[in-house]
């Protein structure tokens, strides 16, 4: 019996050790898991933004100026926070682990701001009805507000950089034979569903908070944030988890400094690979023409002190490689352009001023539904740009395929340029109406009682919200497909972190703006541009304003992508011009050195 059984175990042994074939990781299967994990946290964060300002004005007795300035300053931090995110995920984490983390956080930052409705003892008690009496609101109740913020905004930084990457990563469509093609469809569509998500969340959240009060207006987006978190985690046996490489920020930083150190190295002719560092199998061996002073930080001074018999450096502080260089190239080689759509990310803040102009407005569809002011506008802009990015990946780009008989499509930088021009001009329409809506006002008797609602209809903001939805349709998706083409692969998070980026400077510019024009306008006891008064104000002089700076910033970008040149993909020239890279490998041979001024030295000369 023994012996039937041990006769049989190099069979067994066999059938244990053969390989069972898996399902290859990634794919179009992973696609709704990190679409509806994205969607679902910006239903959830997004839906508390438009009536925030309302929830610190009459629960926490904060001023206009006050809220405002912490609204500001949260949509900073929110902004900020992908680029801490984006650096961990690359150098660290991975993008799994971070976007993991990030919706954990985010959930208990939305459990804790609904602990501030759910809780009466966590703010101020009520207004004193007959003395007009409110208590401002002490350290403990603004801790625990600011403390909620604070975990949504970390969390947002685990989130938003990660996320379009590591779709994209589950595809590899960089690999694709199609890739142009599917590169504009996934980034388009999946900006398409995030835009429906921030769709349902301004109009649906913002109604149940107006009709239901904030107990329910804040429990149902920590509801979404459990969903996105949960629909994240189920998808993770199907995921294709990239796991970081290196501490990018550290190899950034080793290239200034050893560019700075060898600062007065001659530097090497272009075509001599033997000069220049590179990483073993590597395609890119020899630095690009740009920023050229950066490429005395790979350049072989001792073969013998700084190569060690792997091939790496001995020093990272004294020797990178080509391909560091070129990273940081591509990382400063955009931020100009970067720089550009701080602008339009300025004139998208602008939330308070028309929430307030909608709430002086006639905003009824029918005598029995009036839409909500916080998402009159954001309706607009969002609808704008899901119709306008279906209509130009579905119908307007196969159209113009099939009468050109050939593919077309517009290049970034022109898309990027058509955004910050419909920019100028949704400021020029939102000046204009406002200065219609204010004359209505005067002539109503209204010129001192900002909440009265006048006869004019709130379908008068639709054109500027059209124009801002356009307007970012057109330079968002752009940008987030420029910068993720731009930058390496091992950049991607960064990359996708870089429009966020732009939004938080954006956030604290507004802030300086919007101080600056209230400061100057309201000297020697004036009434300021910026009044809460809103008929007594002049908000269509501050538009203008907008209008004008967004006028020099489409200067400044026009001047920016000229100095960039061609938008292109990562690219090293590893081959000279015709015959002359043999004739110079040939003199190299003969211990003969070719300066890239053209004059031949002997060896050992300077």
């Amino acid at each position: 019996m023994e012996d039937k059984v041990i006769a049989r175990l190099p069979d067994q042994t066999q059938m244990e050790n053969k390989e069972i074939p898996r399902r290859k990781k990634g794919g179009l299967i992973t696609i709704p898991f990190i679409i509806a994990n994205e969607a679902f946290e910006k239903m959830a964060s997004y839906g508390l933004l438009p009536n925030m300002i309302l929830y610190l004005m009459k629960d926490y007795h904060l001023s206009v100026a006050e809220g405002t300035n912490i609204l500001f300053i949260w949509s900073a931090a929110t902004s900020f926070t992908p680029l801490l995110g984006a650096f961990i995920s690359d150098s660290y984490l991975g993008p799994f682990l971070t976007i993991g983390f990030g919706s954990i956080v985010s959930l208990l930052g939305m459990i804790l701001l609904w602990s501030t409705a759910m809780i009466p003892q966590s703010k101020p008690p009520p207004c004193i009805p007959s003395t007009q009496s409110c208590r401002y609101p002490t350290a403990g109740e603004m801790t625990h507000l600011l403390s909620s913020f604070a975990l949504m905004s970390i969390g947002a930084g685990g989130v938003r950089p990660c996320s379009i990457a590591f779709g994209a990563d589950q595809l590899d469509i960089r690999d694709n034979p199609k890739y142009e093609r599917l590169k504009e469809s996934y980034f388009g569509w999946y900006t398409a569903s995030a835009l429906l998500a921030l769709l349902i969340s301004f109009t649906g959240i913002v109604y149940i908070q107006d009709h239901l009060g904030w107990k329910v207006g804040f429990g149902v987006p920590a509801i979404l944030m459990f969903l996105s978190a949960t629909m994240f985690f189920i998808g993770a046996p199907l995921y294709t988890k990239q796991k970081p490489t290196k501490s990018m920020l550290i190899s950034l930083v080793q290239v200034i400094v050893v560019a700075y150190r060898n600062r007065k190295l001659t530097l090497a002719p272009p075509n001599l690979r033997e000069c220049y560092h590179h990483n073993k199998d590597s395609k890119i061996v020899v630095p690009t023409d740009k920023l050229r002073f950066l490429n005395k930080a790979c350049i072989i001074r001792n073969p013998q002190q700084d190569i060690a018999p792997d091939g790496s450096a001995i020093n990272p502080w004294r020797l990178c490689t080509v391909e560091q260089v070129e990273e940081l190239k591509a990382l400063l080689g955009v931020l100009p352009l970067w720089s550009t759509g701080i602008m339009l990310s300025i004139n998208n803040s602008q939330n308070s001023f028309p929430l307030l102009q909608a709430s002086s407005m006639d905003r009824h569809i029918s005598k029995s539904f009036e839409i909500p002011a916080a998402s009159f506008g954001s309706s607009g802009f969002m609808l704008t740009m899901v119709i306008w990015i279906i209509l130009y990946d579905r119908v307007i780009l196969p159209l113009a395929s099939k009468i050109k008989h050939k593919p077309v499509r517009l290049d970034v930088k022109l898309r990027m340029g058509i955004g910050l021009f419909l920019s100028i001009m949704a400021m020029v329409t939102s000046a204009i109406v406002e200065n219609v809506r204010r004359k209505k006002a005067i002539q109503e008797g209204y010129l001192n009682n900002g909440n009265a609602v006048l006869d004019m209809s709130a379908m008068w903001l639709i054109p500027q919200y059209c124009l801002l939805g356009l307007a970012e349709a057109f330079n968002g998706i752009a940008q987030s497909e420029f910068f993720y083409l731009e930058l390496p692969k091992s950049m991607s998070s960064i990359a996708s972190s870089l429009l966020l980026l732009g939004m938080a400077f954006a956030s604290l510019l507004a802030t300086v703006i919007l101080n600056t024009v209230d400061n100057l306008t309201s000297r020697e006891g004036k009434e300021s541009w910026i009044s809460s008064n809103i008929n007594k104000g002049h908000y269509d002089y501050y538009y203008w304003v907008l209008a004008i700076m967004s006028f020099i910033n489409l200067i400044y970008f026009l001047i920016c992508s000229w100095a960039y040149g061609p938008s292109s993909e990562q690219a090293t020239r590893v081959s000279g011009r015709g015959s002359t890279l043999e004739e110079e490998e040939d003199l190299t041979n003969l211990g003969i050195r070719i300066c890239s001024d053209g004059i031949r030295l002997e060896e050992g000369e300077e």
